[in-house]
């Protein structure tokens, strides 16, 4: 009686050892490929972390990025040699995989245009925090870089969130960097066809020579531009340096205006003659 009891468990214990040799080496194979996997991926995310910070034309909101796709990939590889220990079919879940990724990025197409579109301006850098760039006809000062936006504000102060797709899609004018740093005015003063063109001439020329804020190289360019319906138009165009621009622009503005009618020079109003015609009509019987 006692004989098939003891073979029966005999063969239970024969049979567990076999399963514990087979699958519990596999157990722990997996184990310790997910061991080495998360230690071999934390290295090398931190190893290629350092090595963008090294190069300084990398703008620092993408010193992580590489780091972390590196990170990820190498957990996916890993997932994926685990589930092969056991016998998943990898080929099927890969191409599962894929699948979702493409339906994932049609379906996120704007967001990713918009990660798409934020790489590049990281990387070719047309502008950078504090600039003053004119996009799509509007003027925004640049306080932050991301990946999806970038955040300014206007020149009156409001802050906008502007899309990078919204961003790279367009002309960029960076005004925060000219060449040789210099900027320059261009103004137009029109005056009555009666006063000398010389006098008025010689009275801008003479302005903006006491202006110090006004650059020498290239010279001071004061010439009559065209003659206009009511006034003759005199170009008024000089350099100054960028920073000094705006306020260098203003003040010209109005000394240019004193100067002028100081010189007996009159700046016209727009005129129209208005010619009335009577028609007399038959009285009526």
């Amino acid at each position: 009686m006692n004989e098939p009891i003891n073979e029966q468990v005999k063969n239970i214990t024969e049979l567990l050892a076999q399963y514990l040799m087979s699958y519990g080496m596999n157990v722990l194979g997996a184990l310790v490929t997910l061991i080495a996997g998360y230690l071999v991926a934390g290295w090398l995310s931190r190893l290629t972390t350092r090595a963008v910070r090294k190069i300084e034309k990398i703008d620092p909101v993408f010193h992580l990025l590489p780091g972390k796709i590196v990170r990820i990939a190498i957990l996916v590889f890993t997932l994926i040699a685990v589930l092969n220990r056991f016998g998943v079919e990898t080929t099927s879940l890969i191409a599962l995989l894929g699948a979702a990724g493409l339906a994932i990025g049609l379906a996120l197409q704007g967001t990713l245009s918009n990660v798409a579109a934020g790489v590049m301006i990281l990387f070719f850098r047309p502008f950078k925090i504090g600039d003053t760039v004119k996009l799509k006809g509007e003027i925004y000062v640049i306080d932050s870089l991301g990946f999806f936006l970038c955040k300014g504000h206007l020149p009156d102060g409001p802050t906008v969130y502007l899309p990078n797709s919204e961003i790279w899609g367009h002309t960029i004018v960076n005004l925060s960097v000219t060449d040789r740093n210099l900027r320059r005015i261009d103004e137009i003063y029109g005056i009555a066809y009666g006063d000398d063109i010389n006098t008025a001439l010689a009275i801008l020329e003479r302005t903006a020579a006491d202006e110090p804020r006004v650059i020498r190289d290239p010279a001071p360019l004061i010439k009559v531009e065209s003659l206009g319906d009511n006034s003759v138009n005199i170009l008024f165009r000089v350099w100054t340096a960028r920073e000094d621009w705006w306020p260098t622009k203003l003040d010209l503005l109005k000394r240019c205006k004193e100067e002028l009618e100081k010189g007996g020079c009159s700046i016209p109003f727009p005129q129209r003659d208005v010619h009335i015609h009577q028609v007399a009509t038959k009285a009526e019987t």
